[in-house]
């Protein structure tokens, strides 16, 4: 056991640099998707709940679409399918699609919506429907009742769900390396491969591991304040 902490010790001296390049680049991957992806989900979520029949459907094919498959495969069809047509080649679009980062990014960014939509489009029904009719009543804008009421309410409510969906995304990241993105797992898998070990692998899941405990104690810390301000 004493050998096996001083090869992890060893190869974290070794590789530190590469490492920390790929932990930086998966930090990148998961924030950005994140964020990009609670904006987009806001707007799915509603359009699924004050949008017309079309926006509604169109949503609702949304979600079917990615909830419904696999992340690697919507991430392969985004890296390695579209750039089997010529005309996506010739596009604008071709300088962020020839490239693995963007295309990880945009894949994690589409299929994390689709869940948070959900969970905001709960969170926004679990809202008493007395309080936006009284708001209306008094003559508040449709805007300013969203703004105000809907979306923060929405929001402390779909708290616990949405931070286990970042919890997850966090793992998910991991997947980029199939498209030849050197995150951290990237990073990992090409040592091993050196190395025919696994060590860089144990290494990289502990340091998955403790980001995880991390961002859930920060979900806890929001939890823990929500319900502090409803009582």
């Amino acid at each position: 056991m004493d050998a096996w902490f001083t090869d992890i010790f060893v190869l974290l001296q070794d590789n530190r640099a590469e490492l920390w390049e790929g932990l930086v680049v998966t930090l990148q991957l998961w924030a950005a998707s994140g964020a990009a992806g609670l904006v987009l989900a806001l707007c799915l979520a509603l359009g699924a709940t004050h949008g017309g029949p079309v926006v509604r459907r169109l949503v609702r094919l949304y979600g079917a679409a990615f909830r419904g498959t696999p992340l690697l495969v919507q991430m392969f069809l985004l890296y390695y399918g579209l750039s089997q047509f010529e005309w996506v080649r010739a596009s604008v679009a071709w300088v962020v699609l020839e490239d693995e980062f963007y295309c990880g990014l945009i894949a994690l960014t589409l299929n994390i919506a689709a869940y948070m939509a959900e969970d905001i489009r709960a969170g926004i029904l679990a809202i008493p429907a007395g309080q936006t009719e009284a708001a209306r009543a008094f003559g508040m804008p449709s805007g300013t009742l969203l703004r105000r009421i809907v979306l923060p309410q929405a929001l402390r409510i779909a708290t616990p769900a949405l931070g286990n969906e970042v919890v997850s995304l966090l793992k998910a990241t991991a997947l980029v390396s199939t498209i030849t993105v050197f995150d951290l797992t990237g990073v990992a898998r090409r040592l091993s491969n050196e190395s025919y070990t696994t060590d860089a692998l144990v290494l990289a899941g502990v340091v998955y591991g403790a980001l995880t405990l991390l961002i859930s104690a920060g979900v806890h810390f929001l939890e823990r304040r929500r319900k502090s301000h409803a009582a």
